[in-house]
């Protein structure tokens, strides 16, 4: 029986040795554990014009790592402005099974503004192939270095009307994210407040009114919402100088967690004019439980948990009362709760 106590103190003693010979932090070389794969990538400089957002304008490829065993390895691509060691980098999970990633004018010019890197004047980007077993274990490849400038492409134009008082400071705004002259936004508009102009910067200096048919015209008459207004997309395109207004959908906060209510109250939320596709609202709950729900009917609704919706998915759930803003995306399927 002693020799069997001895045997297990003594492999809980290697184990507790192992365990604090192990560093939390990521491991950036094993020596003898991992040896990584290659990367290159087709241009060492981009040059990314408004022209080429749809083409092709760089990919990389790697080679796969070796562990010395058969390993689940999750690769990604680390992305960061040179000098900078990649200290905080972009990292670009890789699809299984895949050796090559392409990237278009849009997505690397996207990738670029992520990295805060200035507009002004081209920078160096450094791009390495990382390959990761666990949370701790992970080789990396040689760096790849392309010159680059991002470009700015989001562009928005505004909305004053009399739904928030004619100021064009505090107004809606409709968004372009690729900077094309086209630009789409939901605002809603009381019944009795329908008129309103666009306008391309926050004051007067220039606005476009109706000039009949769907037509744009500088300084024209007011534009205006359908009778009974109500959530409208409104189109705009400064290419043609003409627009266009439709009803929009309609996302909502439905259940008990709604004060004075019992599954029988809608809130609708705010559609987040900003390209991401976000619906947003700011209101007091109690604890109770909600879903979210499209046009106030029970035939699209959604629930889920962990930040993750699906359709028809269980009830959200509210412990504490208090003021909550609430974020959803119905196209990414997401949402967040955050007590206020």
């Amino acid at each position: 029986m002693k020799k069997h106590v001895y045997k297990l103190l003594s492999v809980l003693c290697i184990g507790f040795l192992v365990l604090t010979g192990c560093e939390k932090d990521e491991v950036k070389t094993i020596a003898g554990e991992g040896t990584s794969g290659t990367l290159s990538g087709t241009a060492t400089s981009v040059s990314l014009t408004r022209e080429t957002l749809e083409d092709e304008v760089i990919s990389f490829t790697y080679t796969g790592s070796d562990f010395g065993y058969n390993a689940g390895i999750v690769y990604s691509l680390q992305f960061a402005a040179k000098g900078a060691d990649f200290a905080s980098p972009r990292e670009i999970v890789l699809e299984n099974g895949t050796t090559t990633i392409a990237y278009t004018g849009l997505d690397f010019n996207n990738l670029l503004l992520s990295l805060n890197l200035p507009l002004e004047e081209n920078s160096d980007v450094e791009i390495r192939l990382k390959s990761a077993i666990s949370s701790n274990i992970a080789v990396y490849s040689n760096v790849v270095t392309v010159n680059s400038k991002p470009i700015p492409l989001t562009s928005w134009v505004y909305v004053p009307g009399g739904y928030q008082g004619w100021n064009p400071a505090t107004a809606d705004s409709l968004v372009s994210v690729t900077g094309n002259g086209v630009y789409t936004g939901v605002v809603v508009f009381p019944e009795n407040e329908l008129e309103f102009k666009i306008t391309p910067a926050k004051s007067w200096d220039l606005n476009y009114g109706d000039a009949g048919d769907g037509v744009l015209e500088s300084n024209g008459p007011n534009m205006k919402a359908p009778a009974g207004g109500g959530m409208m997309l409104i189109t705009v395109n400064l290419n043609t100088n003409t627009w266009a207004m439709e009803a929009s959908p309609v996302w909502s906060l439905i259940g008990n967690a709604i004060p004075g209510t019992n599954w029988d109250a809608d809130r609708d939320m705010k559609f987040v004019n900003d390209g991401a596709g976000n619906w947003s609202i700011t209101l007091a709950l109690q604890p109770g439980a909600f879903k979210f729900r499209r046009n106030h009917d029970w035939g699209t609704n959604l629930g889920g948990a962990d930040g993750t919706l699906s359709l028809g998915g269980a009830d959200l759930s509210i412990s504490e009362a208090g003021d909550y803003t609430i974020v959803m995306n119905p196209t990414a399927l997401t949402y967040e709760i955050v007590k206020n």
